[in-house]
């Protein structure tokens, strides 16, 4: 199977362009995240009131969940101009400097995966959002000097899958942080069918639904989802998606009914069948299936433990009774205490 198809964390420049065209632009078109969306609204509302900037927010979740598309709806929302830039794009003090000093008063900065900035360029980024000064160092040796430049208020907006890597002064200096959840079949449904609607789709509700139920809580599968069963509607139907012709299309994608993909499955098969359901290290995973371990962590475990198909132990990564029976495997026989327990000790990296 493509794996560009199902990964939320990896897309190419003609998914990306689609997935802009399909981005809503508002709160009011934005569906589920209810009560985060809410009080976005409300501190937007208040600080546009005020005639202030945002106070900086940090959007955290897997990939794929709408984080860019908050960072898009909230520049909306304060009138202001959105920049868009990333944590490994910025490699020095200078590209922050450029960064920083373009803003105009109310801009909002948008720095994805900011939980890979270098520690110099976090280092220099605090007075920036606390006080909206920048400090540059002129001159070399004994005749350099600091200088402090003031910067036009603005507002940052993080983005990260990965909040335990950012420290602690850094994650201090949000004003609020916004945790992104899976999404339910029934707002991925109405996901699915405004996304239908805007590529003039013809679509039914039970159609909706099934890619929904497969989309891995994921707003940005259910898209991508929607566009291939596009492609196998239009070559081998008449165009119109029902729920036959979805559940068809998926199926020929390799994508199961509760949203595995095949490295999903690679994953479960070699806990249960090459370590006999034994506690597995990440690193072990990722040389076992070729993979680098980011990808393992970030894009394939959030879904399965979500869904209650593997278990972090403290010795490493445990297929559950459900992945078991998922697959269609004799359930394991109960783990000892010591392995419920850890006694064992070890690291993460190791079987």
């Amino acid at each position: 199977m493509e794996r560009g198809i199902l990964n939320a964390g990896s897309a190419s420049n003609d998914d990306m362009r689609m997935e802009a065209s399909l981005r809503p632009r508002s709160f009011v078109e934005y569906v589920g995240q209810k009560t985060l969306v809410e009080n976005l609204r409300v501190f937007a509302t208040a600080a546009r009131g005020r005639d202030e900037p945002l106070d900086h927010v940090l959007l955290c979740g897997p990939p794929g969940l709408g984080k860019t598309t908050m960072a898009h709806i909230l520049a909306e929302e304060m009138n202001a101009k959105l920049h868009v830039t990333s944590g490994p794009a910025i490699e020095k003090k200078g590209d922050l400097a450029g960064l920083l000093t373009n803003l105009g008063p109310g801009d909002v900065l948008f720095i994805d995966e900011i939980h890979r900035l270098t520690p110099a360029v976090e280092e220099n980024l605090y007075p920036a959002m606390e006080d909206f000064k920048f400090d540059v160092v002129i001159g070399e040796g004994a005749h350099a000097r600091s200088i402090s430049l003031d910067l036009k208020p603005f507002t940052l907006v993080g983005a990260t899958t990965r909040t335990g890597l950012l420290t602690s002064p850094l994650r201090d200096r949000f004003g609020f942080t916004a945790r992104l959840n899976f999404y339910d079949v029934d707002d991925l449904t109405r996901i699915v069918k405004r996304s239908a609607g805007i590529l003039d789709v013809e679509l039914s509700d039970d159609g909706a639904r099934e890619m929904a139920r497969r989309a891995r809580g994921t707003p940005r599968i259910a898209n991508r989802l929607l566009r291939r069963v596009r492609d196998f509607a239009e070559v081998l139907h008449d165009g119109h998606i029902d729920e036959d012709v979805a559940k068809s299309a998926v199926d020929r994608l390799g994508v199961d009914p509760w949203g595995l993909d095949e490295m999903d499955l690679k994953i479960l098969h070699l806990l249960i069948d090459k370590f006999d359901g034994r506690p597995v290290g990440l690193d072990t995973i990722a040389a076992a299936l070729g993979d680098d371990s980011t990808t393992i962590e970030d894009v394939y475990e959030p879904y399965l433990l979500q869904e209650g198909f593997l278990m972090r132990t403290p010795r490493g990564r445990v297929a559950t009774a459900r992945a078991y029976q998922h697959l269609g495997k004799p359930p394991p026989a109960a783990p000892s205490a010591s392995v419920q327990t850890g006694l064992f000790g070890g690291g993460d990296d190791e079987v």
